[in-house]
């Protein structure tokens, strides 16, 4: 479902209240918001004042008819009102019920190497969200580096794409942010929750930024809590309890991970230690769904960045942008410039004013129910 222009014309009123350089205008390539962080900051409520008072105000206006579409078409599937299609290979969907980023890219990784070790032969199923002809989305372009002989298929029809794949030799298909798309028939259904922002303020987007509502839970296999490490105990306990009220039991599995650093990685494709941070003067580069998190992962490692930048998801630089980061570099002093594979892929540079660029190579670790994952990807056949 397209976003309506009342959403696009409230969201540009409240970011011209924010001190920041605008990148958006109405027309074919509106930018929602300048960075997803102003878009959390304005539905979470730290934003203040009277303009964002009135821009939830709208958002919640919108919300209401937008949820009851969700709604509808979820009753459709569950009905067998709307077809859903079968692959003619095993699917193993990996989704979520927010927007913007909780941990899919590094799981699809996970179980694609997983099923390589286990004699399989995966493909990649996706969208290709914002990708334009002939060219790779900006998860495929990160997944292309992580997994080069995994092949991945993009189509808007994914039932196209698994069948172009199971064609051209494969036996698994990995189904690339797939929860809400239920016009395919999955072997396993596989949901990440991020830990730093579980429920997306628990509204519905627009006015929030769940994609549907929780009891969407339900339809999930195993539920999976990503970031764990960003949180305490007694907030995992509490996340784990929300979400088997909406699933309605505890029988399916919990598993929790970390998202864990490994190396940097340069454009040229070559590695350097974590350690080629230490004592380094950080200029942290992000457009992604969650910039926040990335920040926190420098945090952690012990390398408080000394500036920040954001664009928004799924961003693609241009020659202001390159500008705007070498000023920045300038400005603060900044040693290296540290930034996400997702992000890497789309700045072919080697360096911003001789210092070096480079993106912190992220895999998931697993806490808890690994043999619980394991137990169910063997039942696949």
């Amino acid at each position: 479902m397209e976003h309506v222009d009342v959403t696009r014309i409230t969201l540009l009123l409240y970011d011209s209240q924010l001190k920041k350089t605008p990148y958006c205008r109405i027309g074919p390539n509106f930018k929602m918001l300048p960075d997803a962080e102003s878009f959390r900051r304005l539905v979470d409520g730290r934003a203040t004042g009277l303009v964002a008072t009135l821009g939830r105000t709208g958002l919640s206006a919108i919300e209401i008819p937008y949820e009851a579409l969700v709604r509808l078409r979820n009753y459709g599937y569950d009905h067998s009102i709307l077809t859903v299609k079968k692959a003619s290979a095993p699917v193993i969907s990996v989704g979520n019920l927010t927007l913007g980023g909780t941990g899919k890219t590094p799981l699809v990784a996970w179980l694609a190497h997983w099923f390589a070790q286990h004699n399989k032969k995966p493909a990649i199923i996706s969208r290709g969200y914002k990708a334009k002809t002939g060219q790779l989305s900006d998860e495929a372009a990160e997944l292309k580096i992580l997994l080069p002989t995994v092949p991945h298929y993009a189509n808007k029809q994914r039932i196209i794409a698994a069948g172009e794949a199971v064609t051209k030799g494969s036996d698994v298909l990995l189904l690339d942010d797939g929860f809400q798309h239920r016009q395919i028939s999955r072997d396993l259904n596989l949901i990440t929750i991020d830990a730093t922002d579980p429920f997306g303020c628990n509204r519905i987007f627009p006015r929030g930024l769940l994609r549907e509502p929780l009891w969407g839970l339900k339809r999930a296999d195993a539920l999976v809590l990503t970031r764990t490490d960003q949180v305490s105990i007694k907030t995992r306990n509490e996340i784990q309890e929300q979400c088997f009220q909406f699933v309605g039991s505890h029988d399916k599995p919990w598993i929790e991970t970390e998202h864990r650093p490994s190396n940097l990685r340069l454009v040229d494709g070559t590695t350097q230690p974590l350690k080629t941070l230490q004592d380094k003067r950080i200029l942290s580069l992000s457009a992604i769904g969650n910039p926040g998190a990335f920040h926190r992962t420098l945090t952690t490692l012990g390398h408080e960045p000394v500036a920040t930048l954001t664009f928004p998801d799924h961003h693609t630089y241009t020659t202001d942008d390159i500008h705007r980061i070498s000023e920045e570099t300038e400005s603060v002093g900044a040693e290296i410039i540290v930034t996400t594979l997702k992000d890497l892929v789309k700045l072919p540079l080697a360096s911003v004013r001789n210092r070096p660029l480079c993106a912190l190579e992220i895999g998931i670790q697993f806490q808890t129910g690994l043999q619980d994952l394991e137990y169910l990807l063997n039942k696949i056949p």
